[in-house]
């Protein structure tokens, strides 16, 4: 930036021309526009670098704490986004990119992005958003038939109600699940005689009102991560988010869960909620909801499930029996920018019952005034962007149908996948996928076999060791830069719970093939056949006795 041999030069005269006059068709920002819009594939393809750069050398690019005093040409501007932003960034839409929740985009999305920022609707109010409210309303409607499948009678009456919200919109899955604990924490501890609410006179006036020792929300221990965030700020502490202990197939164990319940109310502490997950992070599994939905019914405990990854699959008369028991929930939580196929920034969080809500619901004089339709009453954030739009052109143009292929290819493509690392006889299959995730590592079927009848110290010992090849196998491959798979770890059942460091691949993308998988497990064995992985096997071989 600070090479330009022409600097350019601040005028009123300027600056209205960069508010008013689009850049021409043959500068550098028309032509970048013309080639995404045409070929967005192609572009990607040609401007990110595959080989892994150093991030601390990335940094050196963005070192400069200072704001340029005079302005930079736009084609200036354009050129260093081109050289140090998107060369450096992640093809995360590539078919061979399977390591995190993300995926290609359908093309629509580009231009109806465009329309979005070129209206910059501000959905906290009617006056800043207009059709935008009532649209985002239809969008949260549908979201909560998709879920609760309630009569027509239901939405006419509560879909645009003035009063009340079926749910809200957000900038995805961490606000989503803040907005359903801070709903189910307001319920909890409703207004009642002299205490005002906690909106009014806050949480330590609530507890000393119902005389409580504590609040508790609990999960399993694959609950996602935002729980403890929204903990935190909702002032119970992370400390009194509790995870319950799963099974060997990663779900919660509801025993566990329903003396867990018991215990602290023995303790005066009230569970403000239970939380049920619909594909947990990093192994893709459902919990058993209707079990769980039993538990917080006996108790009168608020049921949120976590669905941001899996609640998509609701799309699929074939799969949908898996997700048996959310429409019992009290709130769901469904990220748009993971299994609806939006760009990033778009969550959603529905209630079963449109009252639920109204106990966040909140007013100033200048702007979301009480009586109006306007949706900033009832979320988190205040100003945000019109991303329903998105959503709604989403579930029009690519329908309930289209919706279940995606979902139902992306569950078999991961049984396929499951299949081939059984087949191979130098993987094991960690976590078999209930959803589209799967977690595996690279494991000859000498050292399985060594590692079930290895003495207890033997077996830990030996399962670092393999922690340590797996990461290097992961970290090589991303560096090469042909395919990706992330890697996590687990404390598995059959391994008396030791951690256990995994690849897991998320199948969710529609253009990766069964091709591409196939090559991405013979470029994990290339890279473990390496004479440095190969002196890491040999260690493990000798420490287990394998001759």
């Amino acid at each position: 930036m600070s090479e330009s041999k022409k600097l350019a030069k601040a005028s009123l005269e300027s600056l209205y021309r960069i508010f008013t006059v689009p850049e021409a068709p043959d500068s550098t920002l028309g032509q970048i526009d013309q080639s995404i819009s045409q070929n967005l594939a192609g572009f990607l393809q040609e401007h990110i670098v595959a080989a892994e750069r150093d991030l601390a050398d990335i940094e050196r690019d963005f070192a400069d704490p200072h704001i340029p005093e005079q302005p930079t040409f736009v084609s200036d501007q354009i050129q260093f986004v081109l050289d140090k932003l998107v060369a450096q960034s992640v093809h995360i839409s590539a078919p061979s990119f399977v390591g995190h929740m993300t995926s290609a985009l359908p093309y629509f999305m580009l231009p109806l992005s465009r329309i979005m920022m070129a209206l910059n609707q501000n959905l906290v109010k009617v006056e800043t958003s207009k059709a935008f409210t009532p649209m985002e309303r239809q969008v949260i409607g549908m979201v909560h038939h998709l879920i609760y499948q309630q009569p027509d009678t239901f939405y006419q009456r509560w879909m645009h109600d003035r009063g009340h919200a079926l749910g809200s919109f957000c900038s995805g899955g961490t606000i989503a699940n803040l907005t359903a604990l801070w709903a189910a924490r307001n319920n909890v501890l409703p207004p009642q005689g002299d205490f005002a609410g906690l909106g009014q006179d806050g949480l330590l006036a609530g507890m000393q009102h119902y005389g409580y020792r504590g609040l508790a929300i609990l999960v399993s221990e694959r609950g996602h991560y935002s729980l403890g965030k929204a903990a935190d700020i909702l002032g119970i502490g992370r400390r009194s988010l509790i995870g319950i202990e799963t099974d060997a197939n990663n779900k919660i164990r509801t025993d566990l869960l329903a003396k867990k319940c018991d215990e602290l109310a023995k303790q005066n502490i009230k569970v403000m909620a239970i939380v049920g997950i619909v594909g947990t992070s990093e192994t893709g599994n459902v919990d058993p909801l209707d079990e769980m939905a039993d538990i917080a019914a006996e108790r009168n405990i608020h049921f949120h499930v976590d669905s941001a990854w899996g609640g998509p699959t609701l799309f699929s008369d074939k799969y949908r029996s898996l997700l048996k028991g959310i429409e019992r929930a009290d709130s769901v939580t469904i990220d748009a920018h993971k299994q609806l196929y939006v760009p990033m920034g778009a969550g959603i969080c529905v209630f079963r019952d449109p009252e639920t809500l109204s106990s966040v619901e909140h007013h100033a004089e200048y702007i979301i005034r009480k009586g109006s339709k306007d949706l900033g009453s009832h979320t988190v954030e205040g100003s945000r962007p019109g991303m329903a739009i998105l959503v709604h052109s989403g579930l029009q143009i690519i329908g309930r149908q289209g919706y279940e292929l995606l979902i139902d290819q992306g569950i078999e493509k991961a049984r396929s996948f499951a299949d081939m690392i059984q087949a191979a006889e130098d993987f094991e299959l960690v976590t078999e996928p209930e959803l589209n995730i799967l977690t595996y590592r690279y494991l000859p079927a000498d050292i399985q076999q060594a590692l079930i009848a290895a003495a207890d110290a033997t077996r830990i010992e030996a399962n670092q060791r393999l922690n340590l090849l797996t990461k290097s196998i992961q970290k090589t491959q991303r560096g090469l830069g042909r395919s990706f798979v992330s890697r996590t770890r687990l404390n598995l059942v059959r391994y008396q719970r030791d951690p256990i460091v995994v690849f897991r691949a998320v199948l969710a993308n529609p253009l990766t093939t069964t091709e591409i998988l196939r090559d991405m497990l013979a470029e994990q064995r290339e890279i473990a056949n390496r004479p440095a992985m190969l002196a890491q096997l040999a260690d493990v071989r000798a420490l287990l006795g394998i001759s």
